[in-house]
């Protein structure tokens, strides 16, 4: 399948201001509905640019619910839906001017992403946290028997791995040799109540990984040029019999400097004198909706 969009073209400059145009298009839905989940949204902005702008094998003009010839992606913390929703925009799926209709009653982009009145990009309801995983390895699988050869990819909270469904899922995808997958876990190590480690800590989590089989990577998910990279070796490395996870640092609250180093903003909207301030250090680099 053809990209809409050269990605090849894209250097890590401009994908850098197409992520801190998406910043800035989180603060203002979030300030906008008064509602939402801006912390985790502004730490995996990086990320999902690198995806949706250089990574994925993706065409936004003929999107199709079922995924053939295309890479795919699945959001478990579908929380941080305001991240998924500006690049999506940015991208082709749907108007940017739509980006203004977050949280309303009776539009499309819902607090959770979900596929609602064709809201194409969304192939499947996420947010109810600990099933991205398991969703993914089914579409993973689906590519697998129709002989798709692209590449399934899922990001995941560290905080949605205090469950047990997403090990039971991890062994399974290791246990089956899925190695179209894609796993990306936004290590943070913040959740809605505190710290992971406080609240239940992971430990060695690159270590569990490789106790269940996982081929393993690390990256610093707020550097461009480390994710652009260590996403393509993720690439490199499926076909090879193991399922690919990507242990991924971020900063909650990324780009914000009163949003960051507190699980504070994991869920909470600024008022209007902090969304002003916030964008005041998140200049326009693309447009504004």
């Amino acid at each position: 399948m053809t990209n809409a969009m050269n990605n090849s073209a894209l250097s890590i400059e401009e994908l850098e201001k197409m992520a801190g145009q998406v910043r800035r298009d989180i603060i203002r839905m979030v300030h906008s509905s008064k509602s939402g989940h801006p912390g985790g949204s502004l730490g995996c902005a990086d990320l999902v640019t690198a995806l949706f702008f250089s990574v994925m094998d993706i065409d936004p003009a003929h999107f199709t619910q079922d995924g053939k010839g295309e890479d795919m992606f699945f959001l478990s913390n579908g929380h941080i839906a305001p991240v998924l929703y500006s690049v999506m925009a940015r991208r082709g799926y749907f108007p940017v001017s739509e980006l203004g209709t977050l949280r309303k009653l009776g539009t499309r982009l819902q607090g959770h992403p979900t596929p609602v009145e064709h809201l194409e990009g969304i192939r499947v309801a996420s947010g109810s946290l600990g099933q991205g995983v398991s969703v993914a390895i089914g579409a993973a699988i689906a590519k697998k028997h129709n002989g798709d050869n692209k590449t399934v990819f899922v990001l995941t909270g560290d905080g949605e791995l205090q469950e047990g469904q997403p090990w039971e899922a991890f062994m399974f995808a290791s246990a089956k040799k899925v190695d179209n997958l894609i796993a990306i876990v936004d290590y943070n190590k913040k959740q809605i109540d505190g710290s992971t480690d406080d609240v239940l800590c992971l430990g060695d989590l690159p270590g569990r990984f490789k106790a269940f089989d996982w081929e393993v990577l690390q990256m610093d998910g707020n550097n461009m040029k480390e994710t652009v990279e260590t996403l393509n070796k993720a690439k490199s490395l499926c076909g090879k019999g193991k399922p690919v996870v990507i242990v991924m640092k971020t900063e909650m609250g990324m780009g914000v400097d009163f949003m960051m180093g507190t699980h504070k903003w994991h869920g909470s909207a600024p008022n209007d004198e902090q969304a002003e301030l916030a964008l005041k250090q998140l200049p326009e680099t693309i447009g504004d909706y």
